[in-house]
């Protein structure tokens, strides 16, 4: 019987999948220690969730993993983790691109000891390639911001204003940008920039509040200023206050999803940074050289495992079609905040 050429791939790929899985099964015995390296700082707590999905991914698919970090944040101090790197040690590497000027170098130079690297978080796409990295794993800011966007223009918005708290910071713009894109050709965007304290930000989207009447939606770049928005709106004694969307997720935000005054909020997922960037290296270094992204990529997202801590933690898996992963945009709304609100902190 004459096979179909997409049949004939069909069975090449699972015939392909078969034998890595029979090769990863031989070697399931063989000691793999991986580095995972960011530049968050020890204060930072949003990175719990990255360190615990990291645990997960290190038992489901039996690997060992240091997470290293400068204890101060500071980029010298990744700079100096990924120098003493030794590829005696690890098999491979997953780093941020906190600051791709300053890190680029020593990201490269992973390339000369033979360690691979998966980028994730911080960073583009394309600083990602440059450095050599097999892929990254993160949240495109503009198509966040443009899914987020196209989520409003279905209820009819079409004018918004940004209230941007790290005016500084090119990503945020492209929160920004994309949603507008979201909105279409007819959308109206007006930027506030929040560069003060608390008090500082409410005073400002105080006023912008009584400059700017008429905005169908405001956007909050994250907790920073969602909070200065939700605080100067609950003041307002007079006239409608349009309803927020939000990036990240605080208890405030939870509280206003709740409550109606926040209509839902991005999520980056980033437990899934954490998880999928280690399940994913233990691809590279047990499957035989040279064997494609998107193979490597199919394996791990049909485990049944991933599926299993999604499903418990509530996360979406975004299509693996490209080169890249993208851990959000996921929408916390009315749906699903008590269960994101449980698992807060923890995996999401």
């Amino acid at each position: 019987m004459k096979r179909e050429p997409s049949q004939t791939r069909r069975l090449l790929l699972a015939g392909a999948l078969s034998a890595a899985s029979m090769a990863w099964a031989d070697d399931a015995r063989a000691p793999l220690r991986m580095a995972f390296v960011s530049h968050a700082p020890d204060s930072d707590v949003w990175w719990n969730v990255v360190r615990n999905a990291i645990k997960h991914a290190s038992e489901d698919f039996g690997v060992e993993v240091d997470y290293l970090n400068p204890s101060d944040g500071s980029i010298a101090g990744m700079v100096k983790i990924l120098d003493g790197l030794d590829a005696s040690r690890y098999v491979g590497v997953i780093s941020t691109i906190a600051d791709y000027a300053k890190l680029s170098p020593a990201l490269m130079a992973l390339r000369e000891r033979k360690l691979p690297l998966i980028t994730v978080n911080s960073g583009s796409e394309a600083q990602s390639e440059s450095v050599g990295a097999i892929l990254h794993i993160g949240q495109p800011e503009f198509i966040a911001g443009k899914a987020a966007g196209q989520e409003m223009a279905k209820l009819g918005a079409h004018s918004f204003i940004c209230f941007n708290h790290y005016p500084s910071n090119p990503a945020a713009a492209e929160r920004c940008e994309g949603f507008l894109a979201g909105l279409g050709e007819q959308g109206r965007m007006t930027v506030v920039p929040l560069t003060g304290d608390g008090a500082g930000n409410q005073a400002t989207v105080a006023a912008a509040l009584q400059k700017t009447p008429g905005a169908d939606v405001f956007l909050a770049l994250g907790p920073t200023s969602a909070h200065p928005v939700l605080a100067a709106s609950r003041l307002v004694k007079s006239g409608k206050v349009p309803p927020l969307v939000s990036f990240d997720i605080s208890s405030d935000i939870v509280e206003g999803i709740r409550s109606g005054s926040v209509l839902f909020s991005i999520d980056q997922q980033p437990y899934l940074q954490g998880y999928l960037s280690i399940a994913l290296m233990a691809q590279v270094v047990r499957w035989p050289k040279g064997t494609s992204v998107m193979a490597l990529k199919m394996a791990v997202y049909s485990n049944a495992v991933l599926h299993q801590r999604m499903s418990r933690y509530g996360l979406s898996l975004r299509s693996g079609d490209t080169r890249h992963v993208h851990s959000g945009p996921g929408f916390v709304n009315r749906i699903n905040v008590d269960r994101v609100e449980r698992f807060s902190g923890q995996f999401r």
